[in-house]
């Protein structure tokens, strides 16, 4: 999913102007966007075509911050250039918990044995007998 240059002319006027010396151009850094949400790869697995991960994802994070990308995003759709929807999942340890024993450390006391299992409640297995051989 790569835009052309006749179509990003047309939406060329809601990204900032290029000032100074920059190795990228929007239209680049655009389609290096495009790229990761279309395929949910990370940033430093772009392909080398793009340029250096890192200067993208700055420039990224800076339009994220001042609603340049909000604004080139709707543009896009609305000029039906790209139909694309962005999502976002989290997962937390707040969201999934894990019990102590899934984590891999090691246990700091053997098991607690009753010597009368009868108190300890119903058995915590179940036995399935099975036929070894007919008589």
């Amino acid at each position: 999913m790569e835009i052309t240059e006749a179509q990003y002319q047309r939406i060329e006027h809601y990204l900032p102007r290029q000032r100074g010396n920059v190795s990228l151009t929007n239209l680049q850094v655009l389609n290096a966007i495009l790229y990761v949400a279309e395929h949910g790869c990370k940033w430093r697995g772009l392909p080398k075509r793009f340029g250096r991960w890192h200067t993208i994802y700055t420039r990224m994070n800076r339009w994220s911050r001042s609603g340049v990308l909000d604004r080139v995003f709707t543009e896009l759709q609305r000029e039906q250039i790209v139909r694309v929807r962005i999502e976002a999942v989290s997962l937390d340890s707040t969201v999934v918990k894990v019990h102590p024993d899934g984590t891999g450390a090691l246990k700091k006391a053997a098991p607690n044995q009753l010597e009368n299992p009868v108190a300890d409640g119903p058995p915590r297995f179940i036995w399935l007998p099975r036929m070894l051989e007919q008589p």
